[in-house]
């Protein structure tokens, strides 16, 4: 059994949809070291339908001369939660929706791959997988910057506790906070 592992871009203010105010902070070295880190454990990606939709045309056409992550995600197994997608595959290799979010699904999921499911973006699911207790790292790049309005990954009236696991600066401004289940 592996773990749930999840990455994050977000601003200061908890903004966390489409992170194109991460452009100015460029993606330096240590940036994608940390997030090499994530993924290079992972056996198994866990998106949500928007997340899949926005990531497959990105990512199905890029290369290693491209991108350094592309054969990891092209190449890794995709499980998409999605109640209304029929078909992953035809849209990008190596993928497979799974229905509906249900925590017993995504429990059994989590028991039948043998390493970890990273998670990137998808918002919805996120919130899903922490108010069920699934998430076992979630990593949250912050980036010095607010936007005043956005999807948040916490929205109003959320109340959650996490235990922080570590604080990292990286040499672009960002810090990469990663947090876990908090002790009971």
């Amino acid at each position: 059994m592996g773990a749930i592992t999840v990455h994050e871009f977000t601003t200061l203010d908890g903004v966390v949809d489409v992170p194109v105010w991460t452009m100015p902070f460029g993606f330096p070295d240590d940036l994608a070291a940390s997030i090499g880190a994530l993924t290079g454990s992972a056996t198994g990606i866990l998106l949500g339908r928007t997340t899949f939709e926005m990531f497959a045309p990105a990512w199905s056409t890029r290369t290693v001369a491209d991108d350094p992550g592309a054969p990891f995600f092209n190449d890794t197994r995709k499980y998409v939660v999605s109640s209304t997608l029929a078909d992953a595959e035809s849209t990008w290799a190596n993928s497979t929706v799974i229905g509906g979010y249900s925590a017993e699904e995504v429990r059994v999921l989590k028991d039948e791959v043998e390493g970890d499911l990273y998670v990137s973006g998808s918002a919805t699911l996120v919130r899903a997988l922490l108010a069920d207790g699934l998430v076992d790292e979630l990593h949250l790049y912050v980036y010095p910057v607010a936007v005043g309005t956005g999807i948040r990954l916490f929205p109003e009236g959320t109340t959650q506790t996490l235990a922080l696991l570590g604080a990292q600066p990286l040499s672009n401004g960002v810090v990469h906070l990663t947090y876990g289940p908090a002790a009971a």
